[in-house]
């Protein structure tokens, strides 16, 4: 039986138990993707259990991190095994887990095994979608798809480290657009019949009044969004919605190039009560630290895109740390 989308009064209760989330989009600086993080022969414990006590020097208290329906096809129990061992690293550094199951970004035709360096001077070159395009459009593998997300959800379905689901990062990202709606859906679908203790969400991210995006948040028990924007259109975009009455979470901001800057956003989401993760906790592999828009072979930039931290943790500018702790007491 489906458990369906959760109430207005559900959802607001939710957020009251667990307050507002401060957190970043996590990655291991030595991985240059989530296949990378998460197989076994790559997973890199000891630079996680670092990373993470930087994290919670700096008071933050959750984290966003992307998972791959390629690893549980291939691993289901060795990921298992490693997502525990993730969540229990978070967790003793006060950090809770929002996991992600799909994502239409980047690379479409994953692959296990080794993965490519990163290219020098690209912004995240080396990221991969999950499924990946083919298996978002070719419905004969959904089965596999439906089994993934109902197995990770039960496993994981009253464990108090992970904090929120967010379904599918970027749905139609990729120039897939539309396409990945079906999909979209369906995981909702799955997810609803095992009806987990935590909030399931698909975020916003373009065009958050064209039909796919409201669909997002009609489905959603919490809204999520991303943006990049400049402050005042941040500013617009969390009025436009808070007409859903739901609990709002940033689950991506960080754009220094276009004062998208802690400085600037941060006051802007304490008032309007809006759980926020920014883009990237320590410099690394997948070099989001530059532009979107870098070519290869672009030497380092002085005014960084994402991430907080250099690879051996000392910050990008202390002032923004000192921001970041003092928002993270109030």
């Amino acid at each position: 039986m489906s458990s369906g989308r959760w109430s207005e009064a559900k959802a607001q209760e939710w957020q009251k138990r667990v307050g507002l989330l401060r957190g970043c989009n996590y990655i291991p600086r030595t991985a240059v993707n989530t296949l990378e993080m998460w197989q076994a022969d790559t997973f890199d414990e000891r630079t996680i259990e670092e990373e993470l006590s930087w994290a919670e020097r700096v008071h933050l208290n959750s984290l966003r991190v992307f998972l791959h329906y390629l690893l549980w096809e291939a691993d289901r129990d060795g990921l298992f095994k490693r997502v525990d061992r993730f969540l229990t690293i978070a967790h003793r550094h006060r950090l809770r887990t929002m996991l992600v199951l799909f994502d239409d970004c980047w690379n479409q035709e994953p692959q296990l095994g080794r993965q490519e360096p990163p290219i020098p001077g690209v912004h995240n070159s080396r990221w991969v979608a999950s499924p990946g395009r083919s298996r978002v459009l070719d419905r004969s593998h959904w089965k596999g798809l439906e089994r993934f997300v109902k197995d990770i959800l039960r496993q994981f379905t009253q464990d108090e480290r992970v904090v929120v689901w967010d379904l599918y990062n970027e749905p139609g990202n990729s120039g897939l657009g539309e396409q990945s709606l079906p999909l979209v859906e369906a995981t909702f679908e799955w997810a609803w019949e095992v009806s987990p203790s935590q909030p399931l969400t698909v975020g916003l991210w373009a065009d958050f009044e064209d039909r796919m995006h409201q669909r997002f948040a009609e489905l959603s028990d919490v809204i999520s969004f991303h943006t990049y924007d400049l402050p005042q259109v941040v500013e617009q975009k969390v009025e436009q919605l808070q007409r859903y009455r739901r609990p709002l979470l940033c689950t991506e901001f960080l754009r220094r190039q276009v004062g998208n800057t802690f400085a600037a956003i941060l006051p802007l989401f304490a008032q309007r009560q809006v759980s926020w993760y920014f883009w990237g906790l320590v410099a690394g592999k997948t070099q989001t630290y530059l532009d979107w828009e870098s070519k290869p072979d672009s030497p380092p930039p002085k005014l960084w895109q994402h991430d907080l931290l250099h690879p051996d943790g000392t910050p990008y500018d202390p002032a923004e740390i000192e921001l970041l702790r003092r928002w993270g007491e109030g």
